[in-house]
C-alpha cells in the first residue's frame, strides 16, 4: 500500500545547545556540532538568529537571518569541504 501524499515530518530540524565554542542540531535523526572557529558567521550572531533553522533539502541546512547554508556532509567529513581558498 502507498500513500497518496507524504505525511508531516514527526522529526523535525532543530538547534539543541549553544555553548561557548559552538551549538548543536539535530537533523534527520542526527546531532551534529558546529564550531565557531570552523563557522565565525555564528560567532558573533544572535542567539534567535541560530535557532533560526530552515531545510533546504535533506542534508542542506539553511539559517536564512545569516545568509549561510551548511551541508551536513560537510561537518561529518569536513577534510572533504576545505573552508578556505588556495
Amino acid at each position: 500500500m502507498k500513500l497518496k501524499e507524504r505525511g508531516k515530518n514527526t522529526s523535525p530540524s532543530e538547534v539543541t545547545n549553544i555553548a561557548k565554542d559552538g551549538f548543536w542540531f539535530l537533523h534527520e535523526g542526527r546531532e551534529y556540532f558546529v564550531a565557531f572557529s570552523e563557522y565565525p558567521v555564528f560567532k558573533d550572531a544572535k542567539i534567535k538568529d541560530i535557532y533560526k533553522i530552515k531545510v533546504l533539502a535533506p542534508g542542506q541546512i539553511r539559517w536564512p537571518e545569516l545568509d549561510c547554508d551548511i551541508e551536513t556532509a560537510a561537518l561529518e567529513s569536513p577534510e572533504k569541504f576545505p573552508l578556505g581558498f588556495k
